[in-house]
């Protein structure tokens, strides 16, 4: 009976913090991220009329805007693979919780997590079942997911933000000791079968704090692309260099020594973002890396904002987030070869 129980809760912390925060991370990227990089584009020369697209009342798409909750709510219910009436209904989940507020704060993307999960996974529990799907499902979905969000989602959120002004705050104060920490930790999120652009999204990291991060994210997966050459050649440079790393996580779990370099090395760099480039970037993209640029492109976007020289800021990212990685992790690998400790074949990806 205990190990049932166990293997229930095992299954439910896969289910709801693995698939769950993977696929909310698609909802972000289909808004968030994107928004981002048309804002960038809108800059451009003649181009400015892209800003129109994600602008809504004159208002840019932002980590509070219904619009961002409710492909948030679709996502995690069609992560989750509940029916059609769930998943189209969770919008509505997504953005109350989204735009729910505590002490001040909206609840953002976790806030609309939160509701979405509640509402999704109870009207699950009995759709297709009845012969009133048409009325009963959407009518669970947003009385659990609508009471979510009036409840639980303003809690939640306040207390991850307030977890993330902590980090942002310490990582000012600290540099180099939370250089280490947030480069190392996100970086390895990145890497495992976690969201760690959801992570970013959900603490609103900031700052140096969300450079650091950025760096640990590029870490990851420049640093695995150079490292399996030998075994992956160029298609695995472009699948894990812009693609994931996480295409490693079975090879690290056969072998867990082969992730150290990049640990060593997230740990290096991850000070140096935060005291000598001063290297910053907000929110979703810093859990990102160099997956589609978008990390890069939020590091260019913010730096710049604050008044950086724009060349400066490019050979900043050029250096932290390709050079240095790529150059360290190989030089780490190779010593590793000689000691035996990693041998060719160990990061081969299996299709």
């Amino acid at each position: 009976m205990e190990e049932k129980k166990s293997n229930l809760f095992f299954r439910l912390m896969k289910r709801w913090f693995i698939d769950g925060l993977s696929y909310m991370a698609l909802g972000l990227f289909a808004t968030l991220i994107i928004g981002t990089i048309i804002m960038q584009l809108s800059k451009i020369p003649y181009c400015s009329f892209l800003n129109d697209l994600i602008s809504s009342n004159g208002t840019n798409m932002a980590m509070s805007n219904p619009i961002v909750g409710a492909a948030i709510g679709v996502a995690v219910a069609y992560g989750l693979k509940h029916k059609p009436l769930v998943v189209f209904s969770s919008a509505v989940t997504g953005a109350l919780g989204c735009v729910a507020s505590f002490n001040g704060y909206a609840a953002g993307p976790a806030g609309a997590f939160v509701a979405a999960l509640v509402g999704a996974e109870i009207a699950g529990l009995y759709a297709g079942k009845t012969k009133v799907d048409i009325i009963l499902v959407p009518l669970g979905v947003l009385l659990s997911g609508g009471l979510a969000a009036m409840f639980v989602s303003p809690v939640f959120g306040w207390l991850l933000k307030t977890v993330g002004m902590f980090i942002n705050d310490a990582c000012t104060r600290s540099p180099i000791f939370y250089g280490i920490v947030i480069s190392v930790i996100v970086g390895m999120t990145l890497t495992a079968p976690i969201s760690s652009a959801a992570l970013c999204a959900m603490l609103e990291l900031s700052g140096l704090a969300a450079g650091a991060a950025t760096v640990g994210c590029c870490v990851n997966m420049v640093g695995f692309a150079v490292a399996s050459f030998r075994d992956n050649g160029w298609s695995g440079v472009i699948s894990q260099g812009i693609g994931t790393s996480m295409l490693q996580v079975p090879n690290i779990c056969r072998k867990p020594v082969i992730w150290l370099p990049v640990i060593i090395v997230s740990a290096v760099l991850g000070p140096l973002a935060t005291t000598v480039f001063g290297m910053q970037n907000f929110g979703i993209n810093a859990g990102m890396g160099t997956s589609g640029l978008v990390g890069c492109i939020g590091t260019f976007t913010e730096m710049t904002a604050a008044g950086e020289v724009w060349w400066s800021v490019l050979l900043k990212i050029g250096v932290l987030h390709f050079i240095l990685p790529a150059v360290l992790v190989w030089a780490l690998t190779l010593l590793f070869r000689k000691l035996g400790w990693i041998k060719d074949g160990d990061m081969k990806i299996r299709q």
